[in-house]
């Protein structure tokens, strides 16, 4: 056979047994990332802002307490004031939680650590008597405890629940929109979670709505 056509031949058959191929474009970072699944702090931080913004405005409107109101409640016991106007876990001897609207001056302002802080005077008697926490560390967990719809045995485990609570916290402090400047002098407006272990205990808030004039 000619060598030409030996040629042609062998090219025809390797030609058949080749597989057929297929270009598959490489997928694009951005695909990669949404396709990956999410870690537990990922969820969690999803979850916290969805409660924020469906949960968490018709729940204030309905649970909040005024300061003046909680202060008289306080005066008759924790217990009585808590049955009232606050939750808590169903575990022997858990703290009460509240969500309270206070209005007063503010005494003292740090916005210069991490875990800035203004404290209020609500009674008028030039103390300060109510410290807020505007983070961006925030501590506690008196915000997640502080709603009725969120309970342990939704959750994984401690360490998924204790994420919702850093998460939540997180959301409060990015939500926080306050004039620049020293604070000091300044009258403020604020409804938030706190959470109490005794009647006379400090009252600690996390800040959900805030408003703060000269």
């Amino acid at each position: 056979m000619p060598f030409a056509k030996t040629a042609l031949l062998a090219g025809m058959l390797a030609a058949a047994v080749l597989p057929a191929c297929k270009i598959v474009p490489n997928p694009s970072p951005e695909d990669q990332a949404a396709a990956a699944p999410l870690d537990d702090d990922q969820r969690m931080a999803l979850r916290a802002a969805e409660i924020f913004d469906d949960r968490l405005p018709g729940y204030l409107n309905d649970r909040a307490v005024t300061a003046p109101a909680l202060r008289d409640a306080l005066a008759g016991g924790l217990d009585g004031a808590g049955t009232a106007h606050g939750i808590r876990s169903a575990a022997e001897g858990s703290p009460w939680n509240f969500i309270v609207t206070a209005e007063g001056v503010v005494v003292a302002a740090d916005r210069a650590s991490r875990a800035a802080s203004v404290t209020l005077d609500t009674t008028g008697d030039g103390a300060g008597d109510v410290t807020v926490q505007l983070g961006p560390v925030i501590r506690g967990t008196a915000l997640r405890d502080a709603l009725d719809f969120l309970t342990f045995t939704d959750f994984r485990d401690q360490i998924e629940f204790a994420k919702l609570a850093r998460a939540l916290n997180d959301q409060a402090h990015q939500r926080l929109a306050l004039p620049e400047g020293d604070l000091t002098g300044q009258h403020m407006t604020v409804t938030g979670a706190m959470t109490l272990t005794a009647a006379g205990a400090d009252w600690v808030m996390v800040p959900l709505a805030l408003q703060a004039r000269p």
